[in-house]
């Protein structure tokens, strides 16, 4: 097996096993003897098991930091504001796989992501500062902070509601946000 492919398997076991078990109960062992390799070769791809799972999040991190890079150069307006909420969506949809090890052991991914953490929260900041729009009233910036909530039920919403498809979770959550942000009923 490839050094990718390894580490690949060794991904898609981990997110399994953690949103089943819990990051606490899951040991690299475990994650190691069901990918089929020694305990030290998940060793050679990872120094410890919060490092797999920074790296299991690390997309999310990087997907928003690549929405959010070009706010300050993207004027406001209602359409650049429904595609910068369409790719946020987006982007959760694809990471929904691991939404759910957030929803279960958030404190583990805290602690493993803690260096990267001020960074969601600073890209975070920028989005929803960006989507209150130019002199926002209170109301507008509590509204923008709700849509970006709104948003993130994408990375459990295939454990909230298992029947939804991608189309589904887009193009309500879309709706939904887009509603509280304007104000308007959905």
């Amino acid at each position: 097996m490839r050094v990718r492919d390894t580490k690949g398997s060794i991904r898609t076991t981990a997110i399994r096993l953690i949103a089943a078990k819990g990051f606490d109960q899951t040991s690299l062992r475990e994650v190691a003897d069901e990918v089929g390799i020694t305990k030290a070769s998940l060793y050679y791809h990872y120094a410890s098991k919060a490092d797999l799972l920074a790296e299991i999040v690390a997309p999310i991190f990087d997907e928003m930091r690549l929405i959010a890079v070009d706010l300050d150069e993207t004027p406001y307006s209602a359409k650049a504001v429904q595609d910068l909420l369409g790719r946020y969506v987006a982007s959760l949809v694809r990471q929904r796989d691991v939404g759910v090890l957030f929803v279960r052991d958030a404190v583990a991914i805290i602690n493993a992501v803690g260096d990267r953490f001020p960074e969601l929260m600073q890209i975070n900041e920028r989005m929803r500062e960006w989507l209150a729009g130019p002199n926002p009233s209170v109301e507008v910036q509590l509204r923008a902070a709700a849509t970006l909530e709104v948003l993130g039920v994408a990375l459990t919403a295939n454990e909230l509601v298992p029947d939804a498809t991608v189309v589904d979770i887009e193009r309500v959550l879309l709706g939904v946000a887009l509603s509280v942000l304007n104000g308007t009923p959905a």
